[in-house]
C-alpha cells in the first residue's frame, strides 16, 4: 500500500507548480510540503523498524517535522524530484517490512509523542499507512479546490 499512495502522491506532484507550493492557510502546508514530508516520514520510519531489530525497545527518535519544513526547504523544492523521492522512500519502507517474520511484528520502540508509549512495529506500519493516506487527502483538498 506505501508503494500504491506514493505512485498517487508522484501524479500529484506532476501538477501547477504554482499550485503545489501554494499553502491555503499560512499555518497549513501546501500540497508539496506535504509530499516532502511524507516523503521524510518514510525514511524516519524505515530507520526505525530497522533499529527496533537491532535492539530491544529503542527510543524512536523525533524527526522534527515542523523545523524540516524551513530547515529543509521544503516550499522550495522541486516537485519532480520529490515525486521520485517519495516513490523510492516507499520501496524503502516496504522493503524493510517485507523482511519482516511473525515475531519481528511485536518487536517494539519507545515512541514520544504525543506522551511516551511503547508501540509495536505492527502499529508503525499501520500508522505510518494512515498518514500516507491521511495527507494524501489533504492535498487532495487542496489541489481540488
Amino acid at each position: 500500500m506505501a508503494r500504491e499512495y506514493a505512485a498517487e502522491y508522484a501524479d500529484l506532484l506532476g501538477g501547477d507548480p504554482g499550485k503545489l507550493r501554494r499553502r491555503g492557510e499560512p499555518d497549513v502546508w501546501s500540497p508539496l510540503e506535504y509530499a516532502c514530508h511524507m516523503r521524510d516520514v518514510l525514511l524516519a520510519q524505515r530507520e526505525r523498524v530497522l533499529t527496533a531489530r537491532r535492539m530491544d525497545n529503542p527510543p524512536a527518535t523525533l524527526m522534527g517535522r515542523d523545523e524540516r519544513v524551513e530547515h529543509d526547504g521544503y516550499a522550495k523544492q522541486n516537485p519532480a524530484d520529490v515525486a521520485r523521492q517519495i516513490r523510492d522512500s516507499a520501496l524503502l519502507f516496504a522493503n524493510v517490512l517485507e523482511r519482516l517474520g511473525e515475531a519481528d511484528w511485536e518487536r517494539t520502540l519507545m515512541f514520544a509523542y504525543p506522551e511516551p508509549q511503547e508501540r509495536s512495529l505492527r502499529w508503525l506500519a499501520r500508522h505510518t499507512l494512515h498518514e500516507l493516506r491521511h495527507h494524501l487527502l489533504d492535498m487532495h483538498r487542496q489541489l481540488d479546490s
